[in-house]
């Protein structure tokens, strides 16, 4: 990767924000519930310490919305045009974000890791073969890469659920 940081913004630019490093993971969710909440084929989320998510301009307004789990999710949205920025699941609550990768400036720098639930993937999607792809979720433990495994140790040593 080429650039340690990724400026972001909603579409009508009341909300610019910066990653201050590479995401721990990016994933490509085919789910039906990303297809329904992106109004698009999958979505694409950059998934990194809420920390390292640096406002620099605007608020976003926090968007409680139900997912698959039954858990909810917050979805980061601008205040003006509604753009969907990042999410926070229950999982990690607040302390993850899982960014959408559609708005960064570099977002052509942030391929997937991994598809996941391509099980429900629309069928004239066609996945790279030297991407891996899993049916439904995956285990970060097989996928990850030993580095972000340790920013999240770290993270959940500073975060204690």
């Amino acid at each position: 990767m080429s650039t340690e940081t990724f400026h972001g913004a909603c579409t009508c630019g009341a909300v610019r924000y910066l990653m201050s490093s590479t995401p721990l993971f990016v994933h490509c969710c085919h789910c039906t519930w990303c297809q329904r909440e992106s109004g698009a084929s999958f979505a694409l989320n950059a998934m990194i310490e809420t920390e390292r998510l640096q406002l620099l301009q605007g608020e976003p307004v926090l968007v409680d919305t139900p997912s698959c789990s039954g858990k909810g999710q917050l979805i980061a949205r601008c205040p003006q045009c509604h753009v969907a920025l990042w999410s926070h699941y229950a999982g990690a609550g607040k302390a993850v974000a899982f960014v959408r990768v559609g708005t960064l400036k570099e977002h052509d720098l942030l391929p997937p890791d991994i598809h996941i639930f391509t099980s429900t993937r629309q069928p004239w999607v066609v996945l790279p073969p030297d991407t891996p792809a899993v049916d439904e979720y995956y285990d970060r433990n097989v996928y990850w890469p030993e580095a972000s495994l340790a920013r999240r140790e770290a993270l959940l040593a500073r975060h204690p659920h």
